[in-house]
């Protein structure tokens, strides 16, 4: 009997943290940068790296990925960090003026976007790029706000993509670095870029 209390606190205590749980998905480029640069937030309890935006199901790294760009879906803890400080987050971890992907990733999978679930999330998504685009008068901010679809995490053989920054640190440095990521998002933002 105690056996099965236990079991079914443990279930309820899940159920409770997914419960209290939100997710949004947004895409910055290269997802393993973007995983890396989400999981040392405090109040973000997963990361997932895969694909949205597209029309392709099932799509894949090395193959069809056709219409979709790389993102992340990222479940937060909305008592600890808030939908606005993620958009807060995202914008100084991306190039919002460039319309061919980011960094030295090139293509329409690699573009920038925010992808809201509701209309609470498209107005704060919508206020924060306005307020990117005050702080940069003279250049046109590209990052657009799209209504959330499916979302295909990486998995099977590409599995390898999920936490890739943990897994393989230093090519992961070593690629973050040649990409010139850091190096842009500091000329862009300053102290708030932060790798």
């Amino acid at each position: 009997m105690k056996t099965t209390t236990v079991m079914l606190f443990l279930c309820l205590l899940a159920w409770a943290a997914t419960a209290a749980a939100d997710k949004t998905i947004l895409a910055g480029g290269c997802f393993w940068c973007m995983e890396a640069d989400f999981e040392k937030l405090d109040g973000v309890t997963d990361v997932v790296s895969g694909f949205t935006g597209g029309t392709v199901k099932d799509p894949t790294y090395s193959g069809n990925h056709e219409g979709h760009v790389e993102a992340v879906e990222i479940t937060y803890d909305p008592a600890k960090i808030s939908y606005q400080k993620l958009l807060d987050h995202f914008w100084v971890n991306i190039d919002p003026f460039d319309n061919g992907g980011q960094f030295c990733d090139r293509g329409p999978s690699y573009l920038s976007a925010i992808f809201v679930a509701d209309d609470s999330e498209r107005q704060l998504a919508e206020q924060s790029k306005r307020q990117v685009a005050e702080q940069f008068p003279k250049q046109k901010v590209v990052t657009p706000i799209l209504t959330a679809s499916t979302f295909y995490p990486s998995k099977g053989d590409e599995s390898y993509h999920q936490d890739y920054y943990k897994k393989s640190p230093v090519r992961y440095k070593f690629y973050r670095w040649n990409c010139g990521r850091d190096q842009r998002l500091k000329e862009l933002w300053g102290d708030k870029a932060r790798p």
